[in-house]
């Protein structure tokens, strides 16, 4: 079922058999804590090079930082209500900024934006939601349609709610059309797989990835959707929506992480030795110590 939180729209999925064994990334006896609150509505994770991990609060349309000396800092304010974030491998901060369905590629130093893509045929784009940049430099983005109080468009323009491909020389290109509603998105550190939530079925997909970027043998990965996911060193995937769970390479259900929020919207690997976890949960940002390291980018 879907639900509504300061008007963003969730959904409800529960997560059948919560395990947690020998197969767990989680250290033993670690638990998840809360390391700040009094947030809108948390989302985004995503680590720069040196383990900070920035995530955003899309109601107050801010991007926000926690160091790795555990310090929080607002990065950005505002921030074109950005939603879901990744670095690439030359330390810039790409958003997902769907206050006016854009996405933005940002130089964190200077925090000059340049708007990357905002319409695909010549019509708006539905909303970017997440992304991720591939080694090369090519990112992948889902745009589903969420209707946000903030907006002043009118209806919906796209025909569907895609998965799109940037190349690294700026060209847009549609790469899946055939999914309900696509969210969280992550792929493999050697750029040779992507992985793809269909939220709206309750379903999450693999591809592989081909030289220019196109998406090739799509199959089912596990029957379960996701707002946000991310990738360890192990090829375990981590899934977001009651709480976290984490699927093996197989797709195989090795753990399940409890999140004392409604809804868990994203996660990432991030902190100076990249081995805990961070998790943008409703008003919340929590962590947990894991045994591996998030996945790092060849």
């Amino acid at each position: 079922m879907t639900r509504t939180l300061f008007g963003l729209t969730v959904f409800t999925l529960l997560a059948a058999g919560a395990t947690a064994d020998d197969a767990s990334p989680v250290v033993p006896g670690a638990k998840v804590e809360k390391l700040a609150g009094d947030f809108k509505f948390t989302e985004g994770p995503a680590p720069d090079a040196e383990g900070n991990v920035y995530f955003t609060d899309q109601p107050n349309d801010r991007i926000l930082m926690w160091s790795t000396d555990g310090k929080l800092n607002t990065y950005m304010e505002p921030c074109g209500r950005s939603n879901g974030l990744c670095f690439d491998k030359e330390g810039r901060l790409w958003a997902c900024a769907d206050d006016k369905n854009e996405l933005w590629r940002i130089d964190v130093k200077t925090k000059e934006k340049t708007v990357v893509a905002k319409e695909y045929g010549g019509k708006l784009l539905n909303g970017p939601n997440d992304v991720w940049v591939r080694p090369d430099g090519g990112a992948y983005f889902t745009d589903p349609y969420y209707k946000r109080p903030y907006w002043t468009r009118g209806p919906q323009e796209q025909d569907v709610q895609g998965v799109y491909y940037v190349a690294p020389d700026g060209k847009l290109a549609r790469v899946e059309a055939g999914l309900k509603q696509p969210n969280g998105i992550i792929g493999t550190p050697d750029g040779k797989a992507l992985y793809v939530a269909d939220i709206g079925a309750g379903k999450t997909y693999a591809y592989d990835i081909q030289a220019g970027g196109t998406l090739k043998n799509r199959r089912e990965f596990c029957a379960m959707g996701s707002d946000g996911m991310t990738i360890d060193e192990a090829g375990n995937v981590y899934l977001t929506n009651r709480g976290v769970t984490v699927f093996d390479k197989t797709g195989k259900k090795v753990a399940h992480i409890d999140v004392p929020e409604l809804w868990t919207t994203n996660v990432c690997f991030g902190g100076k030795d990249m081995k805990t976890l961070f998790i943008t949960a409703g008003t919340g940002l929590y962590a947990v110590r894991t045994k591996v390291k998030g996945a790092a980018r060849q």
